[in-house]
């Protein structure tokens, strides 16, 4: 049985109230899951501590089988996280950035300098290489991060709305090239609030609220269960109740 590209087992982590609770999932290499919920339901924390930028209270978090708290290097190393705000250094241009990047992976220059090169022309700002960061638009700053979470070529990706800001081309390259990571072996686990994006793009979604896991599978399991003609409605049947009923936010 191949081992799994994340699993969480009893993931719980609290600050004032429970942020994640018991939380229970695995994705598989050569799979993008989407991780979806209403606004305090966990799925930043989550990713957050899969990235190794939080430490969670219980539970266990593998990536590719190697625990991200007994050996968060080589865990690291495997991964690349991009939140949903892109952090750049204004006064690099993208391509000093892309370099920046590269050296603290350790990719040898001649191959960062290639894996760059074809990065920035795919994504559209090859035209902009030399210039600084600080006069980017949304998705051109967008953009620029995205090509710096796939420079190492990582095993697993870690998306925080990662279309954001991006127009209907540059988004479909994002998708594609994504599409590309995950048939050849790497895994993607996207959040997004645009559930039409989830409904095209995921193989399996999960839906979370309060840290809990609603429901898991694929969208034709979760119309199967729930019924809805659209992700948008099977998600809302599933967590506007525990909306209505007043529950605290995690």
């Amino acid at each position: 049985m191949s081992v799994p590209a994340l699993s969480l087992r009893g993931v719980s982590k609290r600050f004032d109230r429970p942020a994640v609770d018991a939380l229970d999932l695995s994705v598989a290499a050569g799979e993008i899951f989407a991780l979806l919920g209403p606004n305090g339901a966990g799925k930043t924390t989550t990713l957050r501590m899969v990235a190794g930028l939080l430490r969670q209270d219980a539970g266990t978090i593998e990536v590719f089988g190697t625990d991200v708290v007994a050996d968060p290097v080589a865990a690291k190393r495997m991964l690349a996280w991009l939140p949903d705000e892109p952090l750049l250094y204004d006064r690099l241009t993208p391509l000093e950035f892309l370099e920046f990047i590269a050296g603290l992976w350790a990719i040898p220059p001649p191959e960062a300098q290639a894996r760059a090169a074809a990065l920035l022309r795919r994504l559209g700002l090859w035209a902009h290489r030399d210039e600084r960061c600080e006069g980017f638009s949304r998705g051109m700053r967008q953009k620029t991060v995205v090509a710096a979470a796939l420079l190492h070529e990582p095993r697993l990706l870690i998306l925080d709305e990662p279309l954001t800001g991006l127009d209907a081309a540059a988004s479909r390259d994002v998708k594609d090239m994504l599409a590309e990571r995950v048939a050849q072996g790497a895994a993607v686990v996207v959040t997004t609030h645009i559930l039409e994006v989830a409904e095209r793009i995921a193989d399996r979604i999960g839906i979370i609220a309060h840290g809990r896991l609603l429901e898991l599978g694929t969208f034709a399991q979760l119309r199967a269960r729930h019924g809805g003609a659209t992700l948008e409605e099977i998600f809302l049947r599933l967590t506007a109740p525990r909306a209505a009923a007043g529950e605290a936010p995690a």
